[in-house]
């Protein structure tokens, strides 16, 4: 089936508003056999929206628009989408009375122009929005499904999620099933060519290539009739492309390097500390987004300057001195201190120069050193990295992840990265 996304508003067009509506319609189609062909977005203006509307519903089987439900003039994606399928919005009664009691639980007048929120064709299917006035719906005609869902993403989400998926599997015809592939320490088109006859020779299933900072992504899609067979098809090919790239394959379902961790760490009972000058608490972060990381992380320094390294670290003035923070020595003496002063069994630090002023011949922008201190001492890698202050920072938090993957599995660091 193809489909197509329909974005509504202004204030996507201006670039005010980042459209994660899209982005999380489209991800969650394509496993259903959804082909998403084109994603628009269109403003607030009635002769513009018609345009698109109709040229989506000539060339798509289901169309998805987002946004323009509200109760305001320039709130037309109902009407039009209605008018454009050859259907009539009318008062709903069972609307009219959960909207009036809406604003008599909240405490709130109702105004008339509420009640457009109230009007849909007859037949249509609405979707319940317990986190919003607006509630989407569903409009089938000629062939055609127009789905239609409010725009904060906090109402859209969970609309999607819980009305929109299990109306999708009900009349889609094809069954796939995806694995997601996360690759580290490879870039895209290494492993392009390392992968060169299997992504060209594909046919069922499939497999497609997708960077981002620092990370390549794999999908793996086969066509079939249950998980159980996608996954008996997909198998062999995953154990190909491992045995290919080794153990820059770090996740075969997904998962984010920082989880990853997590999982080892709390698998093997180690305890992690952590300090960060250039990344500033990124990879705490990181570490922190995994749900139950108190079983594992005890404490998170940011020492940025020179006084808080010797202070709350350790780290002696000889070598800061000598070497400077931006070192190899620098980078030993903060994982090793980190994790005396927390009582923890790893220690995982990182500095260095992430621009875009304070590089120079000798510490260029871009140097890096991780580090990470056990029982037995520690080691460092050394970095030069690229891009602007935001790409080096969040690239060196990939790196601090995956030095302590490595660790953690006694797995070869790669001592110096260009």
């Amino acid at each position: 089936m193809i489909a197509e996304i329909v974005s509504v508003g202004t204030e996507l067009l201006m670039g005010q508003v980042l459209n994660t509506d899209a982005q999380h319609i489209a991800r969650h189609i394509a496993p259903l056999g959804l082909t998403c062909r084109y994603q628009i977005t269109v403003g607030d203006n009635a002769s513009r929206l018609a345009e698109v509307v109709h040229t989506a519903l000539s060339r798509a089987d289901v169309v998805f628009f987002t946004g323009g439900l509200g109760p305001t003039d320039d709130d037309l994606t109902k009407e039009t989408v209605a008018a454009a399928l050859g259907l009539h919005c009318e008062p709903i009664p069972e609307e009219v009375e959960r909207l009036t009691a809406y604003f008599r639980d909240k405490g709130r007048e109702m105004t008339p122009n509420n009640l457009k929120q109230a009007c849909f064709p007859r037949d249509a299917i609405l979707l319940p929005n317990p986190n919003g006035t607006a509630p989407g719906c569903i409009m089938e005609a000629n062939g055609k499904a127009a789905i239609l869902l409010p725009g904060p993403p906090r109402e859209l989400f969970p609309m999607f999620d819980t009305f929109v998926l299990p109306y999708l599997e009900r009349i889609s015809h094809t069954h796939l099933y995806s694995r997601e592939l996360r690759i580290f320490g490879l870039g895209e088109s290494k492993l392009a060519y390392l992968l060169r006859d299997m992504i060209e020779n594909q046919t069922n299933p499939t497999i497609a290539p997708y960077a981002k900072t620092g990370e390549v992504t794999l999908r793996l899609t086969a066509q079939c009739e249950t998980d159980a067979a996608g996954e008996a098809m997909l198998r062999p090919m995953i154990e190909e492309i491992r045995r290919r790239i080794g153990d820059t394959l770090y996740s075969d379902c997904g998962k984010t390097l920082a989880e990853v961790d997590a999982a080892l760490l709390t698998e093997r009972g180690k305890t992690l500390a952590l300090a960060e000058s250039c990344t500033g608490g990124m990879v705490t972060s990181a570490l922190v987004d995994v749900p139950g990381c108190s079983a594992f992380l005890t404490e998170g320094d940011v020492t940025y300057q020179n006084e808080a390294k010797m202070r709350r670290l350790g780290v002696s003035k000889s070598t800061l001195d000598a070497h400077t923070a931006v070192s190899r020595e620098c980078a030993l003496e903060m994982a090793q201190g980190v994790r005396a002063a927390a009582g923890a069994d790893l220690g995982l630090a990182t500095t260095g120069i992430a621009g875009p002023d304070g590089g120079s011949e000798t510490q260029p922008v871009g140097l890096v050193y991780i580090a990470i201190a056990d029982e037995n001492g520690a080691e460092a890698v050394e970095l030069h990295l690229y891009g602007d202050r935001a790409r080096i920072r969040e690239t060196a938090t990939l790196h601090a992840l995956d030095l302590l993957r490595r660790k953690c599995l006694n797995r070869t660091f790669v001592r110096d990265i260009l």
